[in-house]
């Protein structure tokens, strides 16, 4: 199997050459303190140590090679793993992607990139009709071992044709996993475990979370560490209210919850990590102790993340809650270009604020708070 996965490699390169420019070499640094770490950097050494384990995986996508990266998430891999596993694609989604799944069909582990999600919709006839029925279409006889990475969901001033968030769009879909990842050890535990998973994953990134960096244990360094999908993580642990989140949410929620201490309110912050599978059990057991939920999504309200978190709650906690769930999404709009309106449609850190304050039945009017 590795020498058919190796000449469908070689085939690859062969089928790119004529759309790559020569090498050009950029050494991958990370931070200098070994106990932090950037979401970029975690991206990049998952990548970089996960093509160094195993030959059969590849980066295909626009500019991830010669350019390093648009976001500079593959710098130094062309350099270092040559032209045959890090493959530069002409502007088109569609074609590379459906390379990418016949790819994995001949036991290869493509990591394929999208500059952002917005245009994995010209793909998306093979993400969803190819790569994740296949195992079923043919009875377990066939994995599709694939990564569709890349940033998603809001960035500043793009509009909206590029600012969706596609985590409850992709979630839908049975056969597909997919992650969000928010901190430096989310995001290198589990682009390793999505690399290493046999079924098709989809990467959601955050580009404005590519530059924050996160404190990272040695524990998280090793090579072997991964993050397990389908579980959350509680970010931090509170007794009054809980509040779910994703992504770049999980820093907001986070920011909320100690403006909530200072006023006598104990959230406790879920980071849900995988949208498919979600870890509802962990959910659960939250608001089995808090009796209280908030969801916090920047995706559109309806059959959103946080519908289906609510849905759960009330199928297996219902009984638990002293008070109304509370849902707190992007507003159900296309995402305005001006700057003023774009912030309106987006949670902030105030509305999580108040939604946590609301099921505490500790709110406050909304003259008061103007």
């Amino acid at each position: 199997m590795l020498g058919a996965a190796r000449r469908s490699g070689c085939v690859l390169g062969q089928l790119m050459q004529t759309l790559r420019p020569a090498a050009a070499g950029a050494a991958r640094s990370y931070s200098s303190a070994a106990k932090e770490m950037n979401v970029r950097e975690a991206l990049n050494s998952a990548l970089d140590e996960e093509m160094a384990a195993d030959p059969s995986v590849f980066l295909m996508g626009e500019e991830v090679g010669e350019y390093q990266g648009a976001y500079k998430i593959t710098k130094g891999l062309l350099d270092k793993y040559g032209p045959d596993r890090v493959l530069d694609t002409p502007i088109t989604e569609a074609g590379f992607t459906g390379i990418g799944v016949g790819a994995a069909y001949q036991g290869l582990r493509p990591v394929v990139e999208f500059m952002t999600f917005n245009f994995s919709m010209q793909a998306i006839d093979h993400i969803i009709n190819s790569a994740a029925k296949s195992n079923y279409m043919s009875a377990g006889q066939m994995s599709v071992p694939i990564v569709f990475r890349g940033p998603n969901g809001a960035a500043a001033g793009v509009g909206a044709q590029h600012s969706q968030c596609f985590a409850a769009w992709y979630a839908h879909v049975p056969g597909l996993k997919v992650l969000t990842p928010y901190s430096a050890e989310d995001a290198r535990g589990l682009l390793k475990a999505a690399i290493r998973d046999p079924d098709p994953v989809v990467f959601l990134e955050n580009e404005l979370l590519y530059g924050e960096s996160f404190p990272i244990s040695a524990e998280v360094l090793d090579s072997s560490f991964t993050v397990p999908i389908g579980k959350a993580k509680i970010e931090r642990e509170g007794k009054d209210v809980t509040i779910t989140a994703y992504s770049k949410m999980v820093g907001f929620a986070l920011q909320a919850a100690e403006i909530l201490s200072k006023e006598g309110i104990s959230a406790e912050v879920i980071n849900l990590r995988s949208i498919r599978p979600l870890d509802r059990a962990a959910i659960n057991a939250s608001v089995r102790k808090t009796n209280r939920l908030v969801t916090v999504e920047e995706g559109f309200p309806q059959h959103g993340v946080g519908a289906e978190i609510c849905m759960s709650v009330v199928e297996e906690s219902f009984e638990y809650l002293d008070a109304p769930v509370e849902r707190i999404a992007g507003a159900d709009v296309p995402t305005p270009y001006a700057a003023n309106l774009e912030r309106l449609a987006f949670p902030q850190v105030e509305d999580i604020v108040r939604a946590a304050k609301r099921a505490c039945y500790r709110a406050t009017s909304m003259s008061a708070t103007a």
